[in-house]
């Protein structure tokens, strides 16, 4: 019975067999799209983070995207939240 049992999981494991990606054209495929660094860390890691949709299906880019977004967004959000410069000294005494 035992002879039996691995001639049948064999098999199984023969018509259950991974297709490698370069043989299965509908398979993720990396776009490679350079990406520059820009400089801003966050802005930097945001990008990089679109290189996980080259392994996913098109369904999972959705979350990818969202989430480059958001970090995009909060970089943004993050600039207008830091102070500027201080203000020039006025040149004149205030008077009332």
């Amino acid at each position: 019975m035992s002879d039996s049992v691995s001639e049948a999981t064999a098999g199984e494991e023969t018509a259950d067999a991974v297709v490698e990606p370069e043989d299965d054209p509908a398979a993720p495929a990396p776009l490679n799209v350079a990406r520059t660094a820009t400089g801003h860390p966050d802005v930097d890691a945001a990008l990089d983070r679109l290189a996980d949709a080259d392994h996913l299906a098109t369904d999972g880019h959705v979350e990818v995207y969202e989430d480059v977004h958001r970090g995009l967004r909060d970089a943004l959000t993050a600039l207008d939240a830091r102070p500027g410069p201080p203000a020039p000294p006025t040149p004149y005494s205030t008077r009332s």
